[in-house]
């Protein structure tokens, strides 16, 4: 099942609604979303949220006058859906 997953999300063209997925598949989606985190601990699959969170420097406030409350309580950020797509690997 867990290799049947990448194969669904390396055939689609566009964006994947977990909830089809889940159907598809025939499983639950609370199911499906713990076996997307497998393979995004496996580095397989990259998750949104995570790389957003990685990618986001809070000790830099001067933009906020230095008192920048972070991303998570910033009122000027906008919370994106959170979306899954494969890693890619550098042909070393």
């Amino acid at each position: 099942m867990l290799q049947q997953i990448l194969l669904e999300i390396e055939k689609a063209q566009g964006p994947l609604d977990l909830n089809n997925l889940a159907r598809k598949l025939g499983i639950e989606r609370s199911a499906l979303e713990g076996m997307i985190q497998f393979w995004v601990r496996k580095g397989r699959l990259k998750d949104s949220e995570l790389e957003t969170e990685l990618n986001c420097d809070t000790s830099d406030s001067t933009a906020c006058g230095g008192s920048c409350p972070g991303p998570q309580n910033c009122s000027f950020v906008m919370t994106m859906p959170r979306t899954y797509s494969l890693a890619s690997y550098d042909s070393e």
